[in-house]
C-alpha cells in the first residue's frame, strides 16, 4: 500500500514538471534558463519584382528587413506610412517635404539628399533597397542582381519606369507588396483600400454627367508643354473617374496645340528645385494662352510631381487634386 501510495505521488509531481516546462516560454535544462524557440509561419515568403532588364524576377525573404535603404518620395513615405521608420538606415532623394502626418516619424531616421553610393550601401550593411528603376543603372548601385548575389533584397516601384502603361493597380501592388515583405498587411490593404473607395464612390457620383474636357501637363521653361496622357498616373485616375483627356498620349506639345485642345481643366505639374508650385502656374500666364477655357475660368491647379509618378501612398493625394479639381461640386 505504501509503495503505491509513494508510486502516485512521484507520478504526480512528474506530471507536474511536464506541464510547467510545457506550458510557459523557458525551460530548466541543467541548472541555466533556456527560452523555447518560437516558430514564425509567416515566412518565408516571395515577392516577384523585377530587374534592370525589366524581366521578372522572384526575391524570398526569410524575415523582414532590419536595414533599409529608401530612396525617392514614395519609397520612403510608403514605409513611414506603414509604421517602418525604424527599419530605416539611410533615406533620400525627396521631392517635397514628407507628409505632415509623416514628419515626426521622419525626424528619427537618417537622411541625406543625395544619393547613396554603393559603398555607402555596403557600409550600412543594408538588407533591402527600395527605390525607382533609375537608381539601379551602372552609373549608380548596379544591377538589382549584383545585390541579390550579397544577400540584399530589391523592389522597384514598378511605375517608376518598368511598367508601360503607368497604372493606379501597380500603385495598389507595389503598397501591398512592401506590406507583405514587412509582414504589415493589414495597413497596407487600409491604405489601398482608401484609395479604391474614393475612385469608386467619384465614379457612381459622375455617372451619366458631361465628361470635363482637362490636360495634365508640365510647363519648361521655353513653354513647351509635357503631356501625362492616359498611360501615367495621372490619366489613369482622370479617365477612371470619367475625364476626357484632351492630349492622350505622354509626349510635348506647343503652345497652338494648347490652345487647340482648349481644355476646361488644367492640372499643372511641380516638383524639387526643377519646376516651383508657383512657377508651375506663372509660366501659364501668357496673353496668348488667355482664350483657354481653364484658364479664363480659373481652373487651374497645381499638382505634385509625386502625386502623378509612382506615387506610392501620395496616389491618394493625386486621386483627391484631381476629382476636387475636374468635380469641386462633389467635395
Amino acid at each position: 500500500m505504501k509503495k503505491r501510495n509513494l508510486f502516485l505521488v512521484v507520478s504526480l509531481i512528474m506530471a507536474m514538471v511536464l506541464l510547467s516546462s510545457c506550458g510557459g516560454k523557458e525551460a530548466v535544462d541543467e541548472g541555466s534558463v533556456v527560452k523555447e524557440e518560437v516558430k514564425d509561419d509567416y515566412y518565408p515568403i516571395t515577392i516577384q519584382n523585377y530587374d534592370y532588364n525589366k524581366k521578372p524576377i522572384e526575391l524570398t525573404f526569410n524575415r523582414a528587413p532590419e536595414k533599409v535603404i529608401a530612396v525617392y518620395q514614395n519609397s520612403i513615405e510608403t514605409l513611414l506610412a506603414l509604421g517602418l521608420e525604424d527599419k530605416i538606415v539611410l533615406a533620400s532623394g525627396l521631392d517635397h517635404d514628407v507628409k505632415d502626418e509623416y514628419k515626426y516619424q521622419f525626424e528619427s531616421i537618417n537622411y541625406n539628399k543625395n544619393i547613396p553610393s554603393k559603398e555607402e550601401v555596403i557600409g550600412l550593411e543594408s538588407d533591402f533597397i527600395l527605390s525607382w528603376y533609375s537608381i539601379f543603372d551602372e552609373k549608380r548601385l548596379g544591377d538589382v542582381k549584383e545585390w541579390n548575389s550579397r544577400g540584399v533584397n530589391t523592389y522597384i516601384a514598378q511605375n517608376s519606369g518598368i511598367a508601360d502603361p503607368n497604372t493606379l493597380e501597380n500603385e495598389y501592388e507595389d503598397i501591398l507588396n512592401v506590406g507583405k515583405i514587412f509582414n504589415v498587411n493589414e495597413k497596407a490593404e487600409q491604405i489601398v483600400n482608401e484609395m479604391k473607395t474614393r475612385i469608386e464612390e467619384t465614379s457612381k457620383k459622375v455617372e451619366g454627367k458631361e465628361k470635363v474636357r482637362a490636360v495634365i501637363f508640365e510647363v519648361s521653361e521655353d513653354g513647351v508643354f509635357r503631356i501625362y496622357g492616359e498611360n501615367s498616373i495621372g490619366g489613369n485616375i482622370a479617365t477612371s473617374v470619367g475625364a476626357d483627356l484632351v492630349a492622350k498620349e505622354n509626349g510635348n506639345i506647343g503652345a497652338e496645340d494648347l490652345i487647340k485642345l482648349n481644355p476646361d481643366v488644367i492640372f499643372t505639374v511641380y516638383y524639387g528645385d526643377s519646376i516651383a508650385k508657383d512657377e508651375a502656374l506663372s509660366r501659364l500666364e501668357n496673353p496668348a494662352l488667355a482664350s483657354i477655357s481653364a484658364i479664363k475660368n480659373n481652373r487651374v491647379y497645381p499638382m505634385m510631381l509625386s502625386e502623378v509618378y509612382a506615387s506610392g501612398v501620395r496616389t491618394l493625394d493625386g486621386i483627391n487634386t484631381i476629382i476636387n479639381g475636374l468635380y469641386p461640386e462633389t467635395k
